[in-house]
């Protein structure tokens, strides 16, 4: 007689092909998203991915036409992480906007930051 295998996430024995690891799907996603959370380099991920989307987030939110001037301060004040964007994009004229995802920031003078939307013609730099 042949042994029954477990699901090692829950304990329900196994039906169906002899290679199957779990009983489900939920199972194998829990025992995945077990293992990230155990890993110190997927935690440091998902830390700078969190930070960079509250960024795009702020972004989007303080520039819902695109283009828009406004304070550092407020997006300080927001919550904004100036150390942390995906990309820089650099101007012929030396200008450099930096980017998270798709929208991004050039800093002014008098504290002053503009806020841009990315435009096909930045794929060129890349």
């Amino acid at each position: 007689m042949k042994e029954e295998k477990q699901c090692p996430q829950c304990g329900n024995t196994l039906n169906g092909r002899s290679d199957k690891r779990f009983c489900s799907n939920q199972c194998r996603a829990q025992a995945h998203n077990q293992k990230r959370q155990h890993n110190e380099g997927e935690q440091l991920i998902q830390r700078l991915n969190t930070l960079l989307r509250r960024n795009r987030s702020i972004l989007r939110q303080l520039s819902p036409q695109g283009k828009t001037t406004t304070y550092r301060q407020l997006l300080k004040t927001a919550g904004f992480d100036f150390r942390h964007f995906t990309h820089t994009y650099r101007t012929k004229s030396g200008n450099t906007y930096h980017f998270c995802y798709d929208y991004g920031y050039l800093l002014l003078e008098e504290e002053k930051v503009l806020i841009v939307n990315w435009q096909p013609y930045m794929d060129k730099g890349l």
